[in-house]
């Protein structure tokens, strides 16, 4: 039935889409962290170039943008789920309106 299947995509969506959000609601504190991490002996400036120059930053941000992918992805699958139940709405009533003729 299409309705279980909308919901069954729709619980994936929501779940991709929550860690998708939680990634990048957190890229700044994740950023902060490493900074700090580097101590307070040189120039803050220095210090955020080598944190993005670290293959991990590289890693994180690539990790990120999968996730939103991901998410995007499911939320496609919902709404040709929605498409096919439209179609099929469609072809019923057509079919109905051609049986009254």
């Amino acid at each position: 039935m299409l309705s279980e299947e909308y919901r069954l995509a729709a619980k994936e969506w929501v779940t991709a889409d929550a860690v998708a959000s939680l990634m990048e609601e957190t890229k700044s504190h994740w950023f902060a962290q490493r900074v700090l991490k580097l101590g307070a002996d040189r120039p803050v400036n220095q210090r955020e170039m080598e944190v993005k120059a670290n293959p991990e930053w590289q890693e994180y941000i690539q990790k990120m943008v999968e996730a939103r992918k991901e998410a995007n992805l499911l939320k496609v699958k919902m709404e040709w789920i929605r498409m096919r139940f439209s179609e099929r709405q469609s072809s019923e009533a057509t079919t109905r309106a051609e049986m009254r003729l």
